[in-house]
């Protein structure tokens, strides 16, 4: 099944991704480690006049001026510039995401920013489409970023529904043949995600993306996004049994994610060929990680605040995929508010977190 859907919360309410990107304010300083050796080593031999890049499935957020900001800042940093190359930024998510909340946000941003004449070298430009598609020219990119993107699959595995019925996403009730198949999926994502940017990507051009991923090679209980999805399958079994719910829309429903193991992202690199993995490093995020969080062991932990951080945060993302299966009269309000109660229970007896491979890779050279 092709997800047509995937995309985050549009506009700039309560429940959008905008005002629910949280999480990934967190997790993308987590690469700035990473990062700046990646642009350090790229460009040992000098800068090129004109240096473009693209942010793949960046989200209609306020964090696509965060990494900007920062890749401007090192260059700037690590060659001693008063005068930076001019910078293109493609940014690019898929078509029905909020570009234009996006921009709006990158202009405010920007008119607001300390670091406004660092900005104005660089020029920002929309890529809509899926980063599973051609998205540039041959030879046209120096660097790719992609944060908490690339475990979206291009599809739901085909069958998973049949076999997965009472669940909406792998789980430890899952059949074997469940886990084999989204395992499928990403690889022939991945594998034609890295054959796409490695004809886009000039040679020695660099990519650093991250994950959500699992730590076991083996489905585990002890892998975080396995359960993250439990309470929300079971309020709509609930829904099943009161009637407002169809059982057929919920056992043809599944989740089109997948964590891989970091042994899975070697292998698919490796055998796909066109880049040489250079650094890997892992990190992890506590679901209910938020803005203002870096400190996080310090806080004081309040499950009911913790329980409606998670609620958001996978509400923005999901609630356009609910709504275009099962329909607009999903009470979304009343599934979110118990998920957000079964979440601080959860997190009350078990804190649980977001295993985050970051990598570092470099085009090899055309032969």
């Amino acid at each position: 099944m092709e997800v047509k859907l995937m995309c985050m919360k549009a506009g700039d309410d309560a429940t959008s991704y905008t005002n629910n990107s949280g999480l990934q304010n967190i997790v993308i300083p987590k690469t700035w480690c990473l990062l700046d050796e990646t642009l350090h080593d790229m460009f040992t031999n000098g800068l090129p006049k004109r240096i473009r890049m693209a942010d793949l499935g960046c989200g209609p957020g306020p964090n696509t001026l965060l990494v900007v900001s920062h890749i401007m800042d090192t260059i700037k940093h690590l060659y001693k510039l008063n005068n930076l190359p001019q910078i293109e930024v493609f940014v690019n998510d898929l078509p029905d995401n909020d570009f234009n909340n996006l921009f709006k946000i990158l202009k405010d941003q920007k008119n607001g920013n300390e670091r406004r004449e660092l900005l104005d070298a660089c020029f920002i430009y929309g890529a809509p489409g899926s980063f599973h598609e051609n998205l540039f020219p041959t030879n046209t990119l120096h660097f790719v970023y992609s944060s908490y993107s690339l475990h979206w699959l291009s599809q739901v595995p085909e069958g998973v529904g049949k076999k997965n019925k009472e669940n909406i996403h792998m789980t430890m009730m899952s059949p074997p043949e469940v886990f084999e198949a989204y395992a499928e999926q990403f690889q022939r994502d991945f594998t034609r995600f890295l054959r796409i940017r490695g004809e886009e990507i000039v040679d020695s051009g660099c990519m650093v993306l991250t994950f959500i991923g699992r730590r076991f090679v083996d489905p585990s209980p002890n892998d975080g996004v396995i359960n993250l999805y439990t309470p929300l399958v079971q309020i709509l079994l609930h829904m099943v049994a009161q009637g407002l719910v169809k059982e057929e829309d919920l056992y043809s429903f599944n989740v089109p994610l997948y964590p891989p193991c970091t042994q899975e992202i070697e292998a698919i690199i490796r055998d796909e060929g066109s880049f040489k993995l250079e650094k890997m490093a892992v990190f992890e995020v506590p679901w209910d990680a938020n803005v203002g969080d870096d400190d996080y062991d310090d806080i004081i932990f309040d499950k009911h605040e913790s329980g409606k951080i998670v609620a958001a945060c996978v509400r923005a993302f999901l609630e356009p995929l609910l709504l275009s299966h099962f329909g607009p009269s999903l009470d979304l309000d009343g599934i979110f508010d118990i998920y957000a109660h079964k979440m601080g229970d959860h997190l009350a007896t078990e804190r649980s977190y977001y295993f985050s491979p970051v990598i570092s890779l470099t085009r090899k050279l055309r032969i």
